[in-house]
């Protein structure tokens, strides 16, 4: 069973949940349903004709996409999440990945879920490199709380220096 993520980002954030427009969240099943998202909410282009998006995969196994600046518990509206991170639709002729990562400070999943990003993609007939085009690992800082994303394989944390446990501890607190 595949690993559910929950938001463990700054409480604040989720008070947007209730404040931000619906339209400009959307469940993608389809090359043609990105390019509907890109329309209907003004996306801008660059100029290679592509567009960086928040997406998250939800416990259903559903892709769903929000604008890139939107947090992902707000494109979550609050619940749990099996992948999430940032991904780059390129739209020549039809929609397709050219870049996708897993940065995602508010659930902090580990590239294991791309997963389930991958199931949801070829679900939606949305071609996609393969794996993740940049994967990050998150660590809590046991000694003093911090959230770290692990830089270099530097398993030390940025606030205290304090030594970061070997396997993913974010959920854990």
């Amino acid at each position: 069973m595949a690993r559910q993520y929950r938001y463990i980002g700054p409480t604040d954030l989720l008070e947007l949940v209730s404040q931000e427009p619906d339209e400009f969240v959307r469940r993608i099943g389809s090359p043609a349903d990105v390019a509907a998202w890109v329309r209907g909410t003004g996306q801008a282009l660059d100029a290679g004709k592509s567009v960086i998006a928040t997406y998250l995969v939800d416990t259903e196994g559903y892709l769903w996409v929000g604008e890139r600046r939107m947090e992902h518990v707000v494109c979550a509206r609050g619940q749990p999440v099996l992948m999430a991170g940032e991904i780059t639709f390129g739209l020549q002729g039809t929609a397709y990945v050219t870049y996708v990562t897993n940065q995602s400070t508010g659930y902090c999943p580990q590239p294991e879920g791309w997963a389930q990003l991958r199931a949801a993609l070829d679900a939606a007939g949305i071609e996609h490199p393969g794996e993740l085009s940049r994967a990050f690992e998150f660590r809590r800082c046991e000694k003093c709380s911090t959230l770290n994303l692990v830089k270099d394989d530097g398993l030390f944390c940025a606030v205290c220096d304090a030594p970061l446990p070997q396997e993913w501890n974010v959920g854990n607190f």
